[in-house]
């Protein structure tokens, strides 16, 4: 057991997925990018790679199917060894935070070398983007599963005070004259 943070919660993720139901790779791909592209970033080529060593650690089963013409599949079960890892795994990630990092952040630092209204326009931009993701996120809330509803809400709470915080900045770059107006 180990692994970096995040591929400790991928495989969390995985096994968690699994101990609902067995599923074949494309499942648990479509289901991933369907109703959690929100709050993970799994490539498929990741999924599959994480499925293959959980099947070499003993963690996960897997079985070949094949229905009719069509092509063979892989269908992965969580065995009783993958039960204890999931349990591990589910308490550590509980217990875990790492305070988030900001790639945005760096732009703003260095934003002084930019001319005042190209750097609002462009905050403003963020702004929109922002603002869209915030009403994706409001509608998954409405069609995922109730054991979604309070991740999605975390999501809402940090873009709120993100969009809160944005409003500030922009207002502070704003000419002292469009500030006060005479």
């Amino acid at each position: 057991m180990g692994g970096t943070t995040a591929h400790m919660d991928r495989q969390l993720l995985l096994l968690g997925l699994l101990r609902n139901q067995e599923m074949h790779g494309y499942q648990i791909n479509e289901f991933i990018d369907q109703q959690m592209a929100f709050c993970v970033d799994l490539k498929r080529s990741t999924a599959y790679y994480l499925l293959d060593k959980l099947c070499r650690e003993g963690y996960v089963s897997e079985e070949v199917e094949r229905a009719g013409n069509r092509p063979e599949r892989h269908v992965y079960r969580i065995t009783p060894a993958g039960e204890t890892y999931f349990q591990h795994l589910l308490r550590h990630n509980l217990t875990a935070y790492a305070p988030p990092i900001y790639a945005e952040d760096i732009g703003i630092i260095f934003q002084h070398h930019l001319p005042p209204a190209e750097v609002t326009r462009l905050l403003r931009v963020r702004h929109e983007a922002i603002i869209t993701h915030r009403a994706r996120l409001e509608l998954l809330q409405t069609a995922l599963p109730a054991d979604h509803r309070a991740v999605i809400e975390h999501h809402i709470v940090h873009v709120d005070a993100e969009l809160a915080w944005l409003d500030r900045l922009i207002a502070a770059d704003q000419p002292t004259d469009a500030k006060h107006p005479a």
